[in-house]
């Protein structure tokens, strides 16, 4: 009698045997929260049966590849109620993404949220049947057979070359989930019971092992319009979004993040508290700010600019507009022509008698960048090695032709103002350059009220770069490793870099945990090169220097809607448009908080004495409305002692202070930029329900006594 056979096999990093055939699934039978597993590096079904040396490492259903599978395989199961409610729905795309999925539809008429809720309930009779996700390879002939009545999927499969050609994901967002290098493969839904073919989809995979492990943490949350392929040119189709959990309470969770983001949107926020707005008399993505919007984004601008003062940044300008020829040199015509607002064709003379042509007009460009225009200055004349490094630093007005499908309010716009330095130095001076200036930016960052990072490094796009593989791996190579001594997080971004070097982006979460990338940091040899920029050596000779590009902020505009919604309009009151709202108990009180109010201007302070005709509980409710973090309240007790009273954005209250320390109280807290919202001193916190029910609401009655309210 011989041994059965039997596999060597390292699981989870440790050595076992099991028999020949056993599959994943079989591995990890008794941990249902398994959905997925590595197999020899490679993401792969549980049902893929296992080799002899196979490394199997598995993946939970709320690791970040697993909640990927959750959301591509609900995708699908949406995608089959689709079909079902109607037959003559024909399949797009339907991936993953952040937080969710989406699958497109071509169909006769929109979805309504009625359909969204019959589908919901379709869906979790699917789920409930517990089908099972079978994959198969096939050939291009087989598959085209099987989706004869699927012509998005026919021209997937055509697209590009076919499938392996490695050029899915240019051909169609979202592709590379559907068809990409290797197999065509199509999934199955099996009926449990049966074994028969309910449903099929050309689909890349990996799946969950059935619908069961779906679950009921899941909703479709809208439908939109989306072109074909994401082209105008093509068909529009019928995108419906969802999202997919582990778990209802996760699912809660999640609804309730996005309610708190709703709250927090800049846009909203920005008409509320008449900060900026979008006329369409101006276009797309163009925003004008109002004198309150003026005021947040001059203070961030100032200290943004007292800063680089003192990092030893020199202050540059340049204008909005170029002749084309500057983008050829840079190659941004090559390689961004895109995503540039079409010429302007001007100078052009012609004889005024014959119409004949005298002078060639020039095509003329909105600048998208000014890192061609600062090299100009820095080509301006010789330069010595003694002045580098030269960091050159510009609040520069850029102009980019962004798709009206992709702007979004202050954070993806057509004008904006960049914060944008370049540096030049020595090969020598690089990295140690490059570490002051990601230490500079997290510092600056920090004292905006951002403060948990982490960092993502953008590699070579083997299809769109300039310059030799060697100086793209010493620059990449070079950031990596300053990165890496940060000490924070390093995410990978393959093929992510701009065309002329890498880079490193420095990723912020905000208040409730939302990413948003804020500053990059890019390493340039190129740039020099096609400028033929040089400096003198100490030992006489002409060399290159290397080229930093640095957006700190990315730009002033994104930045403010980021700020906003980090602080949800309750902006620290370093940067508040008004910092101090004084609201006199009745009118009798107006010229004492008037004087008060210039105490505060003649120290610099943003006061304004609400004087209107409103009564003083709603002008309280406007303070609390317009998020003003210093309230002044002032009646006759407080005038009658020189004295003022505090409410704060908390509901804390701090009365009885008089009003040199009130002074000196506000002044203080603005003098140190402190992000913290002000509260009552811990002494006064015990008093304050007896306050709050007593001296004010008694300053309140005699303030309506006084003006004869009742």
């Amino acid at each position: 009698m011989t041994d059965a056979p039997s596999l060597r096999l390292t699981v989870d990093g440790e050595s076992r045997t099991v028999d020949q055939g056993t599959t994943a699934a079989e591995l990890y039978s008794e941990q249902r929260d398994v959905v997925v597993a590595h197999v020899n590096g490679e993401l792969k079904d549980l049902a893929t049966e296992l080799r002899d040396g196979d490394t199997v490492e598995r993946v939970l259903i709320g690791d970040p590849e697993g909640l990927e599978v959750l959301r591509h395989s609900t995708a699908h199961v949406m995608a089959q109620a689709v079909q079902e409610l109607r037959p003559d729905a024909k399949l797009g795309i339907g991936p993953y993404i952040t937080d969710g999925f989406y699958f497109d539809f071509d169909v006769e008429e929109p979805f309504t949220p009625d359909d969204l809720k019959k589908l919901e309930k379709s869906m979790l009779k699917i789920v409930n049947k517990n089908q099972i996700f079978r994959r198969r390879s096939v050939n291009e002939d087989a598959a085209r057979a099987e989706m004869a009545d699927e012509p998005y999927k026919l021209e997937l499969i055509d697209l590009a070359g076919g499938p392996g050609s490695g050029a899915m994901d240019e051909s169609a967002e979202g592709a590379s989930v559907e068809v990409a290098a290797g197999d065509l493969t199509i999934y199955d839904n099996l009926d449990r019971k049966s074994g028969d073919v309910v449903w099929r989809d050309l689909c890349r995979g990996p799946h969950l092992p059935d619908t069961k492990h779906i679950g009921n943490g899941y909703a479709l949350m809208r439908s939109a319009a989306a072109y074909w392929r994401g082209s105008e040119k093509n068909k529009q189709l019928q995108r419906i979004y969802g999202t997919a959990w582990p778990t209802k309470d996760e699912l809660r969770e999640y609804k309730e993040r996005l309610a708190e983001a709703e709250r927090r949107d800049h846009r909203k926020l920005g008409v509320e508290l008449d900060l900026f707005s979008f006329p369409d008399e101006l276009g797309s993505g163009l925003p004008v700010f109002h004198p309150k919007g003026g005021i947040i984004r001059k203070e961030m601008e100032d200290y943004s600019r007292e800063r680089h003062a003192q990092a030893g940044y020199e202050f540059v300008y340049t204008p909005h507009i170029t002749k084309g020829h500057l983008y050829e040199v840079s190659g941004h015509l090559d390689w961004y022509r895109d995503g540039m607002f079409p010429p302007m064709h001007v100078d052009e003379e012609r004889d005024p008698a014959t119409g004949e042509l005298t002078k060639p007009g020039q095509d003329y460009y909105l600048k998208p960048m000014n890192c061609p225009m600062h090299n100009l200055i820095y080509r301006s004349r010789g330069r010595s090695y003694r002045e580098l490094p030269l960091r050159l630093f510009e609040f520069g007005a850029v102009y980019r032709y962004e798709k009206s499908g992709v702007i979004h309010g202050l954070t993806r716009v057509r004008g904006m103002t960049q914060d944008d330095a370049h540096i030049y130095c020595t090969r020598e001076q690089m990295k140690d350059e490059l570490t002051s200036t990601l230490n500079f930016v997290l510092s600056l960052l920090k004292d905006y009220g951002l403060d948990d990072f982490y960092l993502e490094l953008s590699t070579k796009d083997p299809e769109k770069f300039v310059g030799s593989d060697e100086i793209w791996d010493e620059a990449t190579r070079t950031l990596q490793e300053v990165a890496q001594d940060s000490g924070l997080q390093l995410v990978p971004d393959p093929g992510g870099a701009a065309f002329y070097g890498p880079k490193i982006s420095v990723q912020a979460r905000d208040a409730i945990g939302r990413t948003w990338q804020m500053s990059t940091i890019q390493l340039d040899f190129n740039l020099p090169e096609r400028f033929d920029l040089e400096y003198q050596a100490s030992d006489g000779t002409r060399r290159r220097p290397v080229m930093i590009h640095r957006a700190l902020f990315g730009s002033v505009e994104r930045f403010m809607g980021v700020l906003t919604e980090h602080y949800a309009g309750a902006f620290p009151v370093w940067l508040s448009p008004t910092q101090v709202r004084a609201i006199p108990v009745a009118d009798a009180f107006d010229d004492y908080l008037d004087e008060f109010a210039q105490a505060l201007r003649e120290r610099g302070v943003r006061v304004e004495v609400d004087t209107s005709s409103d009564r003083f509980p709603k002008k309280i409710r406007t303070a609390s409305k317009d998020k003003i973090p210093f309230v002044v309240i002032a009646g006759g007790d407080d005038a009658e002692a020189g004295t003022v009273s505090f409410r704060f954005r908390d509901g804390s209250q701090y009365n009885g202070v008089s009003q040199q320390d009130a002074v000196e109280l506000i002044t203080g807290h603005i003098d140190r930029r402190q992000n913290v919202d002000p509260t009552a001193p811990a002494q006064d916190t015990p008093e304050a329900p007896a306050v709050g029910d007593g001296a004010v609401a008694a300053d309140t009655a005699a303030g309506d006594a006084a003006s004869g309210q009742s």
